[in-house]
């Protein structure tokens, strides 16, 4: 794994906690079903008794109105005396620190500087096998270009709770060493972990279900009263309308742009070009690309989706907030006294083990230059106005 052990001193520790592990899930696994059960006898219950109060309503019977909200009542009775109740105390389960490696991640757009990233992950604890994992987790911009794929990072896990893992990102310097070391295979796919606990859909799914059910069990009961009058009058069936959509493309290549609106707005403020990277890799479902283009007030990408991995760009591997200031050097540099215009190419690199290359481009009145970049803005070569090549 290239990863090392964490020694001899804590393996007792460990064992006990790996005998430990299936009495705890059996036990988080009653508590949840107790869960589900209570909440849908309550769901099932309200949606009974707010039904009851209609009912009663429509066919002006007392005792079933008063039943219903009684039932109400007791119901808020209920909730107001289990929300006093202080829940008992649980020491929560100690994480313990390991290695991973970032198989793959995706970030989407947010309001803030802070950014939800999902990522995918290969779990290598020193006290048991790698295993596979999917987290989302909200990482600050700035920080984003120090993680890419098939790059090592420093992770909190729970050994109990295999799926609750988190990102360290100011790890301690030893294990920021381990991680600049360490050389981690990918698990297999069949290793993924995923909570066993409901998500929380699941939950609003079963509570709309349950309170429904409740519902159209107590119309059912008062059918004949609610429908015994007008049956005759009744409004004529309408047959539900309904449409559907299929889109197909029989091509395997891709494209698709973005223009940054307003006069004061331009690519090169702070931020800007990695959120705007977000919202095309949102718009096209994928994050590897093998061209992209950025000018002042407009970003394009282009894509293959049959090529593979090694050949083309991922589009959040780059290290956008350093990308103005090559804009700046190429402006000031080459010659170029008053630039019009300048633009950025992004493609993958030639030969094994290459990284993306980056080539920015400025043009004015005396002419064209151009500087190059590799994948972490290191200036690696430049062109003045005049010079060939």
């Amino acid at each position: 794994m290239g990863t090392t052990g964490q020694g001899q001193a804590g393996q007792a520790g460990q064992d006990v906690d790996e005998v430990n592990v299936a009495p705890v899930r059996k036990r988080s696994a009653v508590r949840g079903f107790l869960t589900a059960m209570r909440l849908t006898v309550v769901s099932a219950v309200t949606g009974g008794a707010l039904a009851a109060l209609v009912v009663a309503v429509i066919i002006k019977d007392v005792p079933v109105f008063l039943t219903g909200g009684g039932v109400l009542v007791v119901l808020i009775l209920i909730g107001v005396v289990a929300g006093r109740r202080s829940p008992a105390d649980e020491e929560p389960p100690a994480g313990r620190i390991a290695l991973a490696r970032i198989e793959d991640l995706r970030a989407t757009s947010g309001e803030s500087a802070d950014v939800p990233v999902t990522f995918r992950l290969t779990v290598a604890p020193d006290d048991r096998p790698a295993y596979r994992v999917k987290i989302e987790q909200h990482i600050n911009l700035v920080d984003i270009p120090a993680y890419r794929p098939r790059g090592i990072a420093v992770v909190e896990y729970h050994p109990d709770e295999p799926w609750k893992v988190l990102i360290v990102t100011r790890p301690t310097a030893e294990w920021s060493r381990r991680a600049e070391e360490a050389e981690i295979d990918s698990a297999p796919e069949s290793t993924l972990v995923v909570s066993p606990d409901m998500s929380e859909g699941s939950w609003c799914m079963l509570t709309l279900f349950a309170f429904l059910a409740g519902a159209a069990l107590v119309v059912l009961l008062f059918r004949a009263e609610l429908f015994t009058s007008g049956n005759d009058d009744g409004a004529a069936a309408k047959s539900p309308s309904s449409s559907s959509s299929s889109s197909s493309s029989a091509s395997r290549t891709f494209s698709s742009s973005t223009t940054v609106s307003g006069p004061s707005t331009s690519l090169l403020a702070f931020g800007v070009m990695r959120v705007t990277a977000m919202e095309l890799e949102a718009r096209v479902d994928t994050a590897y690309v093998t061209a992209i283009t950025i000018e002042d007030h407009r970003m394009a990408i282009r894509g293959d989706s049959t090529r593979p991995v090694s050949e083309t760009v991922h589009l959040q591997s780059l290290p956008y907030e350093l990308f103005p200031g090559l804009v700046r050097e190429a402006r000031t540099t080459l010659g170029v006294r008053d630039p019009r215009s300048w633009r950025i190419d992004v493609t993958p690199g030639t030969g094994a083990g290459a990284g993306p290359r980056v080539r920015v481009t400025v043009t004015g009145k005396e002419g064209t230059a151009h500087l190059d970049a590799d994948a972490t803005a290191r200036i690696t070569d430049r062109r003045a106005v005049g010079e060939s090549g």
